[in-house]
């Protein structure tokens, strides 16, 4: 360079100005409730709910629906868990299912998570053998390995607090119920997971109820009405099993319960926690959008609560 002196001299006063007049820093100013539900009406807008006979994806089941609910394809239901609910993305789905009588983003407005786990036959023979309050104490551990991942990646850390109601297994039908009450950081109201697993033939259908523990009367009386609906297709159900072509899985009914299965997908799914309370978007003025909801998803949705709901935390 030719004259190295004035070049040192001219980005030594840019340095002096800059540190005597620096430019504050501001934070982007938070939505106002009717950003906050003009963004939710345009992501219930973009959804595609489904009704009647939906056969779920590599036809694995058949869901007769009701009046009462409806189904999102999986792409429709990852943005709602994603962009909706505010879960890490990356959590494959066969779909969701959702009541007809309430948003998604109401604050009590809750759904059903359809996946699939193809790990083989899974046995029963534990059944009456696990331990559910060891089980839960394992559990609670793996919380601390898992929410300092979660932090890494931008997220709140998310508690096991306990069995919202303990497992247990219906050896008739090949049903695992079980629910777990959660707590996330950042959220006021506790998230209530409510699970079943429809063991198959070559596989678990699994079903996840994602709530506010608030409405877990609400969940318990509505999900027999969903697995009234939701089947195996012909060929693939728990009595279909072949022990000479058929694969096994590796483990039983505690791991299922555990979620050490889905250690494959990623400490996020380990444990199959979904959240609801940490949702981005909760709709305001509850009777002035019931009309909208009415018009893009059909039906006739129950009667809403009077008066405003308060805006998300």
């Amino acid at each position: 360079m030719k004259y190295p002196r004035l070049w040192l001299a001219a980005l030594a006063l840019c340095a002096a100005n800059a540190l005597a007049d620096p430019v504050p820093a501001t934070d982007p100013a938070p939505p106002t409730p009717e950003q906050r539900q003009q963004k939710a009406e345009q992501l219930l807008a973009s959804l595609k709910p489904q009704h009647g006979t939906v056969k779920l994806p590599n036809d694995i089941a058949t869901l007769q629906l009701n009046d009462d609910f409806y189904y999102l394809a999986p792409t429709d239901a990852d943005r709602l868990l994603t962009e909706g609910w505010g879960n890490p993305p990356g959590f494959k789905t066969l779909g969701m299912i959702l009541p007809q009588s309430i948003s998604p983003l109401a604050r009590n407005g809750w759904g059903v998570v359809v996946t699939y786990n193809d790990d083989g036959h899974v046995s029963d023979d534990d059944a009456a053998k696990i331990d559910y309050t060891e089980l839960l104490q394992k559990m609670q551990k793996e919380d601390v390995e898992i929410n300092e991942e979660r932090k890494k990646q931008g997220y709140a850390g998310l508690h096991l607090l306990g069995w919202a109601e303990p497992p247990h297994y219906d050896a008739a039908t090949h049903k695992m119920y079980w629910a777990k009450e959660l707590k996330a950081d950042d959220a006021d109201a506790n998230t209530l997971n409510y699970s079943i697993r429809v063991l198959g033939r070559k596989g678990v259908l699994e079903l996840n109820a994602v709530a506010a523990m608030s409405d877990l009367p609400t969940i318990k009386q509505e999900l027999p009405k969903v697995l009234a609906f939701t089947n195996f297709s012909d060929g693939n159900k728990y009595t279909d099993f072949n022990a000479s072509t058929d694969k096994v899985a590796a483990y039983g009914l505690a791991a299922l319960v555990a979620g050490g299965i889905a250690a494959k997908a990623g400490l996020f799914a380990k444990l199959g926690l979904l959240l609801l309370a940490a949702k981005k978007f909760i709709i305001i003025g509850v009777v002035a959008v019931a009309g909208f909801f009415r018009k893009i998803f059909g039906g006739k949705p129950k009667a809403p609560p009077p008066g405003p709901m308060p805006p998300a935390a």
